[in-house]
């Protein structure tokens, strides 16, 4: 698929309802004039979770009615814009052929399925249930578990996921001693021993929502020899599968006396004939397993982007792929702790990621001295 990222947001202030009105008749231009949605992640701004099952519903029926046969994977999710909007869009096409992409549901959630010869991939979001939204571990086991229907349901399993989205509601609540974020590690960690029988691990974000539950989204690929799928580190930064136990918070669940670290890559490069991607992971600043620059918002902003142009490199990525090309980042998702910040990470990453498409939403993070977070894709 010949990949294609665009950001939305509204022209004029107005209620949730209306932004994602001028957004979704943008994304209709835009699919008249050839593109295909594959998935749409739409971030609002609401006062309580109340609100937000509300306005998620006005959302979903509006993206099932108005897309139709194209209908992408969508999440709505708690990620405010910055003030005054309440909501952005982050869309994903598909810039070639139409052939060949198909829309399917599990019950309401549709995703999108794209199949050719050298493979397959299936790209889900918004997976989990609104009832758990005050059990982070109930909400992690539904998202797997619908996940892993949809995976089933394609002739996939976990194995085949090369990059997941965990958005955690009150990610750093802790309740009767377990860090909420600790909680969705350990059933990461459960559903991983179980499902996933090949070394290593997908790229991953996880973050917070303002309010509770747990939603994934994913990326699936079933490909034949032509296909190459390579996690790729970062010199500077420990594997955060490796994280030593003062990095963790909160008490250990069950009868185990340590508490399991997150399991993803810092970066996942997958390699074709055609155009390669390297999904890199949510990226703060960290160096080995410490955070930098507490307190400092464009000392962390720097820090984190020096981190993904490490995972990024360009002798390495070549090396990988066997193009001697640089590569362009084709998306960069931005996660920021506090609206006051806004301008400041800003102004930051638009200098350093000219022509590049960048949304920016408040989100936690899963650390209390991490103030903000950055994912990217590259294509090579």
């Amino acid at each position: 698929m010949v990949k294609e990222y665009r950001i939305y947001t509204p022209a004029v202030k107005g209620s949730v309802e209306n932004e994602w009105e001028q957004c979704r008749k943008e994304i209709s231009v835009d699919i008249s004039e050839g593109l295909r949605p594959v998935k749409l992640n739409i971030f609002i701004s609401v006062p309580d979770y109340s609100a937000y099952a509300e306005k998620k519903q006005f959302i979903s029926r509006s993206v099932i009615a108005g897309f139709s046969d194209h209908c992408p994977a969508f999440n709505v999710s708690i990620h405010p814009p910055q003030e005054p909007f309440r909501v952005a869009v982050e869309a994903l096409f598909s810039a070639g052929s139409r052939s060949g992409i198909t829309t399917r549901f599990l019950g309401e959630f549709p995703y999108v399925v794209i199949e050719s010869d050298n493979g397959k991939e299936v790209w889900s979001a918004g997976l989990g249930r609104d009832r758990y939204a005050d059990d982070t571990r109930k909400g992690a086991e539904a998202a797997f578990d619908i996940m892993g229907e949809i995976l089933e349901r394609e002739n996939l399993t976990f194995n085949n996921i090369v990059r997941q989205w965990n958005f955690i509601g009150d990610i750093l609540g802790i309740k009767n001693g377990f860090q909420n974020y600790q909680i969705f590690n350990e059933v990461r960690t459960e559903y991983y021993n179980k499902y996933r029988t090949i070394h290593g691990f997908p790229a991953a974000t996880g973050v917070g929502m303002k309010y509770g539950g747990v939603f994934f989204d994913f990326c699936a690929i079933r490909s034949d020899e032509t296909v190459r799928i390579t996690p790729v580190s970062n010199p500077s930064q420990v594997n955060a599968w490796e994280y030593g136990q003062e990095v963790l918070k909160g008490q250990p669940l069950g009868m185990s006396s340590a508490k399991n670290p997150p399991q993803f890559e810092r970066g996942l490069l997958v390699v074709n004939n055609a155009v390669s991607t390297l999904f890199v992971s949510g990226t703060a600043s960290i160096i080995g397993q410490d955070t930098i620059g507490r307190g400092d918002v464009a000392e962390q902003t720097m820090v984190t982007i020096e981190n993904i142009r490490k995972v990024a490199d360009r002798v390495r990525i070549s090396s990988l792929t066997g193009k001697d090309e640089p590569g362009r980042f084709s998306l960069l998702r931005v996660y920021i702790r506090r609206q006051e910040d806004f301008g400041v990470v800003r102004e930051i990453c638009n200098d350093q990621f000219k022509g590049s498409p960048i949304v920016f939403i408040e989100a936690d993070i899963c650390r209390d001295d991490l103030l903000t977070e950055i994912e990217a894709e590259l294509s090579v």
